[in-house]
């Protein structure tokens, strides 16, 4: 079994994944954001080899300690190629909200809708989730029953998509065919906040539950 950490930090609260396989004494990094630092810490005092670094989205607020990781170790960064001008204008990203973000080391945009990652002891499945960002993608682990959302759905609520390349309609799509299609006791794994379940989504997110005017999905 893996063992899922998250370190939440930063002005947007984001939360960064460590996926450990303690067997194996390696880990995957997922959405580097401001509490990077607390995850790499962590590594070293474990004695873990730190393997790959993976996006949901390029936003500013989930890539902004991708200097620190690079700073630690020397690891491909993997994302989805339509988040690729996102991540290039990160600096712009950060200016938009007065703050500023580190020099970026090159991604390997080669993530796609039904890739398989093999990690120790789990086998993660790409579903590309588009709406908050052109490239957003959340990670699924079937064997293990959870997936990392990044900013797609919340605990009750939904991604915003009045950023540039957001759409309200494509998010809706993107959850209706992607998430809910999952298994209910599915552990949904977000971006931000505390992370729930498909089962509860399908029954109690006002945006998604038709009775509350969430008809879109």
């Amino acid at each position: 079994m893996t063992e899922l950490i998250c370190f939440e930090g930063g002005p947007f609260a984001e939360n960064t994944w460590l996926v450990v396989s303690p067997a194996a004494r390696r880990a995957t990094l997922v959405d580097p954001g401001a509490a990077t630092p607390e995850a790499l810490a962590l590594l070293d005092e474990r004695g873990l080899t730190l393997d790959r670094v993976l996006l949901t989205h390029a936003h500013l607020d989930h890539i902004d300690g991708l200097p620190d990781v690079m700073s630690h170790s020397s690891v491909p960064v993997r994302m989805h190629p339509d988040d690729v001008p996102l991540y290039r204008n990160a600096t712009a990203q950060a200016a938009a909200f007065g703050l500023t973000i580190g020099v970026l080391p090159p991604v390997q945009s080669d993530l796609a809708h039904g890739q398989e990652i093999d990690l120790p002891g789990c086998r993660l499945v790409v579903r590309h989730v588009p709406g908050h960002a052109p490239g957003h993608v959340l990670f699924h682990c079937d064997a293990e029953g959870w997936a990392i959302v990044g900013d797609v759905v919340f605990r009750g609520s939904i991604g915003r998509t009045d950023l540039p390349g957001g759409d309200l309609r494509t998010l809706m799509a993107s959850i209706r065919r992607e998430v809910l299609s999952l298994p209910d006791d599915t552990r949904l794994l977000p971006g931000h906040g505390p992370e729930t379940t498909v089962g509860w989504e399908r029954i109690g997110n006002p945006f998604l539950v038709p009775h509350y005017g969430g008809d879109l999905a």
